[in-house]
């Protein structure tokens, strides 16, 4: 494998909107991550990653853009994205914007062109059907957030197809134009300087010919993602995209949102000769403990436990497996998903402690880090007050459906703050002043107001997540870590313990799920010399064991007299 600037990076996720507001309207907005960019050099990321931040009407929090060109006034302007990439740079850091594939929004002028008729030169740039002969809708599939995915044009007869909400349109990747013009989109804003793009929910591109129904009671809709998810010409159209932008620009680095994908998938849209994607994100890493759901309510919207024994098998597949290509991307949260110390760690007694055992367990595996901003000081879900704060369609019906079968609002409220999208969208906790330092109003999405967990509190304390993120990223950009081999090691379903080994040097990452003390057993602790790395609280290595205190995490190096001393570099 070539070496690339990406190989050794490690991605910092910024959502704007709830990263830092500096003109006082409870929005985060440009020139607050050009305030933080110090913050984001000393933790030691490379690479930040914004949401995105072009015009849009905020249907789906900037998902839906209606103009590529312009960045939202709620952002800032054009200068303040120019400043932004030169002071990122400045520092020796990266930036890669998201760019959206999949749709636009309804407000976009391509889709505004579109609905003036069927003759329009950009109706094509859309997908369209007739309704069915008996005048139902043109096939029973249901859009990912609830509802069919078709919706009646407004001026005509037809249905425009819609994967999300119905105010953001498919775009027709059958259509060559449509290409072209993500190509010129993309050029603008790689000769503004950034680094590259991740692509939202590019596995949708292609959709099934024909349209056929999915099994599902008559008059219902259903999720048909075999019909609109990885199906063979989404490989072409990111390939040809791919291909397109590195004649100009052939050092960018292209991620892929591929929430579906597995591991055979994800080494087809990473395979280096085709052009596509330098890496992809899966959503498959996480198999959770359903059996004490309600099966007459949605599965996404009700708590779980990860399923650690599954864990581990798949992490070990996608380690071994996409090895020669650098390794999987890693990653616990995202701006899609619960916060990780709420979802998989204890962010009441050992709040602390899991959320560096957490780090700890997936960083130092063979790939390239993803956090979410505010991680690295162990915030929490947002704890929203009322159910009112949840509008979607989905969210709605669940609301509805649950109250019927007797639940308690109380219980509800705590189901949906801890496991929809608004949960890891709380603002960035800078300090212990109002709002959290965030803004000097009340902030768009609401705040944890903590001050243990907060940025000023943690750089100045030597035994804080935050100094401890710092010092296990630093060892991360080492080559035993970021080119070593990988090896799982047999244990109790509680443990997660692993080694990389390059040359003469071994690492020995062992890491506990358990609120209890748990032990490992590991012979060359009396046979090899060795170097404790991390160390995340309080636990004891006596003779050859290691004793493991609640969510502990121990790093250790064991090497040859000859071999370099990596708590150094």
């Amino acid at each position: 494998m070539t070496d690339k600037w990406w190989n050794q990076g490690v991605i910092y996720q910024v959502y704007p909107s709830s990263f830092q507001d500096t003109n006082g309207d409870g929005v985060g907005d440009l020139r607050g991550v050009t305030k933080r960019l110090d913050h984001i050099q000393a933790l030691g990321a490379t690479i930040i990653w914004l949401n995105p931040i072009f015009a849009s009407p905020k249907v789906d929090n900037g998902y839906d853009i209606s103009d590529y060109y312009q960045i939202d006034p709620v952002f800032g302007t054009m200068a303040d994205v120019e400043e932004l990439i030169e002071e990122t740079h400045k520092r020796g850091l990266k930036v890669i914007f998201d760019l959206v594939l999949n749709h636009t929004s309804d407000q976009h002028p391509w889709f505004q062109e579109a609905i003036k008729g069927k003759d329009n030169p950009y109706r094509d740039y859309y997908i369209w059907e007739d309704q069915s002969p008996e005048g139902h809708l043109p096939n029973n599939w249901a859009s990912f957030f609830g509802g069919s995915v078709w919706e009646k044009e407004p001026y005509g007869d037809q249905y425009y197809f819609h994967l999300f909400a119905k105010e953001m349109p498919d775009l027709n990747w059958k259509n060559p134009q449509v290409m072209e013009e993500m190509t010129k989109i993309s050029h603008f804003w790689l000769e503004k300087g950034i680094d590259g793009f991740r692509l939202d929910a590019f596995i949708h591109l292609a959709k099934e010919e024909g349209f056929p129904d999915v099994e599902a009671a008559e008059g219902e809709v259903a999720l048909a993602e075999e019909f609109y998810s990885n199906l063979e010409n989404v490989t072409d159209y990111i390939n040809g995209l791919g291909q397109k932008l590195r004649e100009d620009y052939p050092d960018i680095f292209i991620v892929g949102e591929a929430a579906s994908a597995d591991i055979e998938l994800a080494k087809k849209y990473t395979d280096p000769e085709n052009g596509g994607c330098d890496a992809v994100i899966t959503f498959r890493f996480f198999t959770m403990d359903e059996t004490l759901k309600d099966p007459r309510l949605p599965l996404e919207f009700q708590s779980s436990k990860l399923d650690i024994k599954a864990f581990k098998e798949t992490m070990k597949e996608w380690q071994e497996n996409l090895a020669d290509i650098g390794g999987p991307t890693l990653y616990w949260n995202n701006h899609d998903m619960p916060r990780m110390v709420s979802r998989f760690g204890d962010e009441k007694k050992y709040r602390s402690n899991s959320s560096k055992m957490l780090a700890t367990l997936m960083y130092l595996q063979k790939g390239m880090p993803i956090l979410l901003n505010g991680e690295e000081i162990g915030m929490k879900n947002l704890q929203s007050d009322s159910l009112d704060a949840f509008t979607l369609t989905n969210e709605r019906q669940y609301i509805e459906r649950a109250l019927n079968f007797g639940y308690a609002d109380s219980f509800l409220l705590q189901e949906l703050s801890s496991n929809t999208k608004s949960a890891s969208r709380g603002v960035m906790q800078w300090d212990d002043s109002p709002f959290a330092g965030f803004s000097t109003v009340e902030p768009w999405s609401g705040v944890n107001e903590e001050a243990n967990y907060t940025v000023a509190t943690q750089e100045s304390d030597e035994d804080s997540i935050f100094s401890y993120y710092k010092l296990l990223l630093r060892y991360k950009k080492t080559p035993l870590f970021t080119k070593g081999d990988f090896k799982l090691l047999e244990t109790n379903d509680n443990l997660y313990c692993y080694e990389r080994t390059l040359g003469n040097l071994t690492a020995l990452v062992c890491c506990s799920f358990s609120s209890e003390e748990e032990t490992f057993w590991e012979t060359k602790l009396n046979k090899w010399d060795y170097q404790l790395l991390l160390n995340n609280n309080n636990n004891m290595i006596e003779g050859d064991m290691i004793r493991l205190s609640p969510y502990g995490a121990v790093v250790l190096v064991f090497h040859t007299e000859e071999a370099e001393d990596i708590s150094e570099k």
